[in-house]
């Protein structure tokens, strides 16, 4: 089938169904941000392929709200397939809650399943049915119905990690979250994000592609944690340490049943925006619901001393591998075939090469020239193109090592570029140094830090159209709240900075048609000085890689620029050199050399 028809069938089982608008996320069961191949119904039904987005499909109409990073992408990717692109945040673009007040008439019935939609949206679904008079209907799976080549639920197995790697027993971390919640009152914690129960009971799995997580819910009580899992994928000796914590194991799709029999009595810990509606509408009515943001969202984005630790060798060990990949593609460019595809399969061949590499943690984004103008690019075989001197290549690529994930973006000048180009590219440098080099005070959000990497672009009337960074999970999701670098309002990213925490950096610029341009370190941020103003906090710079001094022009940056960028690559010679051998450290010294 191709997308027209499907819409069609899927039009038709609505009317059996009498339902009237079909809301499609881009979500699991667990609100993930990436999801395993069973959910992606919403690529399904619409063609596109980004990894956010949601589409809702009437009687006669469909259309799919997607954020900046996808516009380009998705409109190339909706052509011919009658659903239309709404561009969020854009002028006289209404956002899925104004579309639903106006399209939504009485009587009619909104539908959706409710196991991939957030209490927080399914509320508010329900809220604009009343007021129009409408019903919702949040049992139905739909696109199960006309997609018959599904694929099925993953059947990977899990492994443990060793605490050696996540410097906390499952013990301590489950006697913190106790602590929580007895601080709200709870005598229940329902937990569904897979990465909150990942990093709680040490394990990690494969049932999303890149993300190393394993599909489970998990119900904490103050004496065991009831586990909801496909037993098949833990071996013996993970079962015995479940046993020695009191973690219980149930079938995985029992959680729905069990949370029908929770107790009146009890008192219950969730967050509203991570659990799934189906299930939270499951918890009898009159069992008293604590509803905050859960205490693992914060416990695990401030990494412990042995956490930081790895992360910084893992760090180093991606810094060499792209050292050695920006050496090589240079030096080839013009004597080989080097397309999108095989250029990122010669960067984890590299990767691999440090040891420890268990795969990419995130999907590659390898794009040369115009492509790299689409924010989110993903390479396949139809588009992957061979690359040519004269232009830019983008690399925005993860590694997951067992010492944690990375999330690294460089741009590399391939041949002789434009004098717009070099201007782009160092516009974006010196972005990304200054606020790398911020210093602030303990309080401040990205929110507050955010105008030191945007002031560069405003000053010229320029913008990017996404953050300018994100937390970064430790083998878990390479996005992680709750911080991050943004100037406009994200709830659940205003988080201010403690030490310990991994933010990445990350400024672009983007021309249509022509090249893009990112350049992304990882932060982590440190405490500085204490004084009567209070406490000063500072970011280190992680990663090592240079900025490709082919593609800077000094003369449009000022002595402070100039500087940052000097200081900075003398730390990568410093940290980098010992590990080359004496040509690639040659090579590196060039490409350090002060401007």
């Amino acid at each position: 089938m191709n997308i027209v028809e499907r819409i069609e069938n899927l039009r038709k089982v609505m009317q059996e169904k009498n339902i009237d608008a079909y809301i499609v996320p881009t979500a699991d069961f667990h609100q993930s941000e990436y999801v395993g191949e069973y959910f992606k119904s919403r690529k399904f039904i619409t063609g596109f392929s980004g990894s956010a987005g949601t589409a809702i499909i009437t009687k006669t109409e469909g259309r799919l709200w997607v954020d900046g990073r996808y516009f380009i992408q998705a409109a190339k990717q909706l052509e011919g397939t009658t659903v239309e692109l709404m561009r969020m945040g854009e002028p006289e673009v209404p956002t899925i809650e104004e579309y639903l007040k106006e399209t939504l008439k009485s009587g009619e019935t909104l539908g959706f399943d409710g196991r991939v939609v957030s209490v927080g949206e399914g509320q508010e679904y329900e809220k604009i049915a009343k007021a129009n008079l409408a019903k919702v209907d949040y049992n139905e799976d739909l696109i199960s119905e006309i997609w018959n080549d599904r694929p099925m639920l993953s059947k990977e197995p899990a492994f443990a990690l060793d605490i050696k790697y996540t410097g906390e027993s499952t013990a301590d971390k489950l006697k913190r979250i106790r602590e929580e919640m007895d601080k709200a009152g709870a005598s229940i914690h329902v937990l569904t994000t897979l990465d909150d129960i990942c990093w709680t009971l040490n394990i990690r799995g494969n049932d999303i592609e890149f993300f190393p997580l394993v599909l489970a819910y998990a119900i904490i009580t103050k004496n065991t944690v009831e586990l909801y899992i496909d037993e098949n994928k833990l071996d013996d000796e993970m079962k015995s340490n479940f046993a020695k914590d009191s973690v219980v194991l149930h079938p995985y799709n029992d959680v729905y049943e069990d949370a029908r029999k929770i107790g009146e009595n009890e008192v219950v810990l969730l967050d509203p925006s991570k659990v799934n509606y189906a299930l939270y509408n499951n918890i009898p009515s009159n069992v008293l619901k604590v509803e905050k943001r859960n205490p693992e969202i914060l416990f695990k984005a401030i990494k412990n001393p042995v956490e930081i630790e790895n992360i910084k060798k893992a760090q180093i060990k991606d810094s060499v591998a792209h050292v050695r990949f920006m050496k090589w593609l240079k030096e080839n460019v013009a004597k080989t075939k080097i397309t999108e595809i095989s250029a990122s399969e010669k960067l984890d061949q590299l990767r691999g090469e440090m040891g420890n590499f268990i795969r990419p943690s995130f999907e590659p984004i390898s794009s040369f020239g115009e492509h790299g103008a689409i924010v989110h690019y993903v390479s396949t075989p139809e588009t992957d193109i061979e690359f040519k001197e004269g232009s830019l290549y983008l690399s925005d690529t993860g590694a997951g090592f067992y010492e944690g994930s990375t999330d690294i973006t460089r741009t590399f000048a391939l041949g002789e570029i434009s004098q717009e180009m070099k201007d782009n590219f160092t516009l974006v440098a010196i972005s990304n140094m200054q606020l790398g080099s911020a210093k602030f005070l303990e309080g401040c959000t990205g929110m507050t830090l955010d105008m030191l990497a945007r002031k560069p672009f405003w000053d010229r009337d320029m913008n990017f159209n996404h953050g300018t960074g994100h937390g970064v999970g430790y083998l878990l999701n390479i996005h992680e709240g709750p911080a991050g670098f943004r100037w406009q309002y994200r709830k659940g990213e205003i988080e201010p900075f403690h030490a310990g925490m991994i933010i990445t950096n990350e400024p672009g610029i983007y021309i249509e048609g022509s090249h893009g341009i990112r350049l992304e370190n990882e932060l982590l941020c440190k405490k500085g000085t204490e004084n009567a103003y209070g406490q000063f906090m500072y970011f280190e710079a992680i990663t090592f890689i240079p900025m490709d001094l082919d593609a800077i022009n000094p003369d449009i940056m000022t002595a402070e620029d100039k500087k940052l960028l000097n200081n900075y690559h003398k730390e990568v010679f410093d940290k980098i050199s010992p590990f080359l051998n004496e040509e690639e450290t040659e090579w590196l010294k060039k490409y350090t050399r002060e401007i």
